[in-house]
This record gives C-alpha cells, structure tokens and sequence, in this order.
C-alpha cells in the first residue's frame, strides 16, 4: 500500500487517577501526509458491557480487527483487562494475519491503563498516564505537566492536554471524543 493511500494520524490519551481513568481521542483522519479526510472519527468507545474503554491509534480497518478480537478476549476471559490484553499481544505477534496489522490500542478499566502493541507489548505506565498515535508524545508531556502542577481531576487534564495537542500536531484535532470510567 502506497503512503498516499494509508490512512492515519491520531492522538489518543489516558490519565488515571485515585476516581477513576479518563480516555480521549482525537477525531482527525489524514489520508498521506497532507489531506484531512475526516474531523469527527470516534476512535474511542466503550468495551465488555461498557466496562473497558479503549482507543486506537493507526490504520483504521486494522483497528477495527483490533477491537474485535480484543472484545474477543475481554469475554473469553471475563472482563480481566490484563489477561485479555496478554492473549491479544501474543495472538497479534504470532498470528500471520494479524502481525501485518498497523495499529495500537490504549484500554483502560478504571483501575489500570495498557498499552497493547502488535511486537507482543503490554505496557502499563508507572505514572497512569499513556498515550499514543503521532500526536501522543505532546498530549503525554501536557498530561504530565498538567498532573505535577495543578489539581485538576482526570477528565479536565485529559481535555487540556489534548487540546495543547491539537495546538501542535498537525494530525491531531480538537475535535475530541471523551469517555470515563469510574475505578471498580
């Protein structure tokens, strides 16, 4: 597939806190390196009986696989975030189809934030703040800055760092999709 015709660009962004986890994307879709498709992309929803929220950075078709074996696991294995993301991981490292697939999920229950990647990764961050996609490293440093400085609850910094987000990166906009889930 030719770059023109890869479609991406996406800032996806969980600030945990002692109430419970907030997930925001963005909603920008960028065909190439240059032509905005899409403003309003919801590439963040609620999983497993709107226990688990998760976001996708990449490839939006390969996303949408994604989403659906992870579902897969959150059911084979009850809702256990962190098992059901292990499966994945090892599924979508050693699966032939699914090694090929551009993509990268950020999940959350409440109570924990991991980031699931197609090289058999599963990150939890130390701090409860993760992001990913080409916007990711801004809206995290915001996050961070946001947390040590202020005492915004999570849902308020998510949306601020985001936005700094927008402000910066070129496939990031502020045109924002928020879910948040209370801790268990």
């Amino acid at each position: 597939m030719s770059e023109q015709s890869q479609m991406k660009g996406t800032t996806i962004l969980a600030v945990l806190d002692d109430t419970g986890v907030t997930v925001a994307g963005d909603g920008q879709v960028t065909l190439g390196q240059a032509i905005v498709v899409k403003h309003g992309a919801r590439k963040v929803r609620r999983l497993h009986k709107d226990r688990i929220v998760a976001g996708f950075a990449g490839s939006t078709a390969d996303a949408f696989t994604l989403f659906e074996r992870f579902e897969a696991k959150l059911e084979q294995f009850k809702g256990n975030l962190a098992r059901s993301a292990v499966e994945l991981a090892k599924e979508w490292r050693t699966d032939k189809y699914l090694r090929r697939l551009e993509a990268m999920l950020l999940t959350s229950d409440g109570k924990q934030v991991l980031i699931i990647s197609g090289n058999g990764d599963v990150i939890e961050p130390d701090d409860g703040l993760a992001a990913i996609g080409s916007g990711g490293a801004y809206a995290l440093a915001a996050a961070r800055a946001l947390r040590r400085n202020t005492a915004l609850p999570s849902r308020q910094i998510a949306e601020a760092a985001m936005r700094i987000a927008a402000e910066i990166c070129v496939f990031t906009n502020d045109n924002l999709v928020i879910e948040t889930l209370d801790a268990p």
